[in-house]
């Protein structure tokens, strides 16, 4: 079932192209960034809260919607088609080891991370039956663009595959968010590293010691050693301090740019918010949040973030999965509706309105609900003038 598998790797822990390290990712051209010579690779940034979060906001509401499989018909409807094969990969069981919602979560986090973007192999056998959706580990799979035209080719173990098998989900631009916003990342894995040291080793000492003039070597040394002992560490706080040989201690004050270190870890969760789109309160920020504003953001999400994101991994299942005569009758969509889905009370009020509108039939609105059909639920009646018996009120 699996034609390319990657060969056997030794029980000690080594490093490769799957897994590299920042050493190898700087051999590859991607340097250091203008903060402190900080490598942002994709582990690097995973440390960074915020870029986590917005990665897995994402993918992870990409991946939470129920996929469909449907047919097009002739006057543009779409009908859903419940058993066809494809379906039941995106949804049940990929492979003998990945589930749908991992398959689609893992190729949105590719995309989002990578600048060749999410790739995934589509293994057919006998006559082009999909056996399995596989997605390996980053670096096994190859991919080189034409220079010219952009167009992809794939490697897999230095074995070419052809497109109409690789399903491959790419970021605008041709560059992944979390390349875009090295620098961004970098000054928050910068602030980070100062925090930890900061409240580790005392990053920043609250003084000096000053020593007259005269004074041994020796005993420098060991009016260094009694203050350490008596005032660095962690159960060391509020002890009495204890001057040798007429040594003062001049404390230090902190600058502007000090007082402020905890704004400029805020601003870094703004500008990787803007990287990826995503809402600052999605990424648990709520110093600007309100009732009104949270609720506009969210569906600014739906609409600016996430729904490119869905016809995007649309349009490159549907690609890869369907054959071109099937491209002309079969279409992949994803449930928006899971998202917009209301509270049950502005639900059923929109739902009425809508049937006594005869927009929809109380069949569709079931339907919607997840209930299943009743007798006569497919007529198109408005219940506020219609009597039981299915004939107008004649007095309303």
């Amino acid at each position: 079932m699996w034609p390319f598998k990657p060969k056997a790797q030794p029980a000690t822990e080594t490093k490769g192209l799957a897994e590299p390290g920042d050493d190898l990712y700087a051999i590859f051209g991607i340097t250091p960034t203008s903060t402190g010579g900080v490598t942002v690779t994709p582990d690097a940034a995973l440390r960074v809260p915020a870029v986590g979060s917005a990665i897995r906001v994402i993918s992870e509401a990409v991946a939470t919607l129920d996929i469909h499989v449907k047919r097009v018909t002739e006057d543009g409807t779409e009908i859903d088609v419940p058993d066809h094969p494809v379906r039941t990969l995106l949804r049940d069981q990929a492979n003998d080891w990945t589930d749908g919602f991992s398959l689609i979560r893992d190729l949105v986090i590719d995309a989002l991370s990578d600048d060749k973007g999410g790739t995934v192999y589509v293994n057919r056998v006998g006559a082009g039956r999909i056996a399995e959706l596989i997605r390996y580990r980053r670096g096994v799979i190859d991919v080189q663009f034409d220079e010219t035209t952009g167009e992809p080719r794939y490697k897999i173990d230095t074995r070419a595959v052809p497109s109409t098998s690789m399903i491959h989900l790419r970021s605008p631009f041709g560059r992944a968010p979390l390349s875009l916003a090295r620098e961004a990342i970098g000054v928050a894995l910068s602030l980070d590293r100062h925090a930890a040291q900061l409240f580790g080793r005392g990053a920043r000492p609250s003084g000096a010691l000053k020593f007259p003039k005269g004074m041994g070597e020796a005993a420098v040394k060991a009016a260094r050693a009694a203050w350490r002992a008596t005032h660095e560490g962690t159960d060391a706080n509020g002890q009495t301090a204890i001057l040798f040989d007429d040594a003062d201690f001049v404390p230090f004050t902190f600058s502007s740019t000090d007082a402020q270190f905890l704004e400029n870890r805020k601003f870094q969760i703004l500008e990787i918010a803007r990287v990826f789109r995503v809402p600052p309160s999605m990424l648990y920020d709520h110093d600007r949040a309100t009732w009104s504003n949270t609720e506009q953001m969210g569906r600014e999400f739906l609409s600016y973030t996430l729904e490119p994101w869905l016809r995007a991994t649309e349009g490159a299942l549907r690609r890869a999965l369907f054959t071109d005569e099937e491209r002309a009758e079969y279409v992949i969509r994803f449930d928006r509706d899971d998202l917009t889905r209301a509270d049950l009370s502005t639900r059923s009020t929109v739902i009425n309105s809508l049937i006594a509108s005869q927009v929809i039939n109380p069949n569709e609105a079931r339907a919607w609900l997840g209930l299943t059909p009743r007798t006569g639920g497919d007529q198109f009646l408005n219940p506020n003038i219609t009597t039981s018996g299915g004939e107008a009120d004649d007095a309303a």
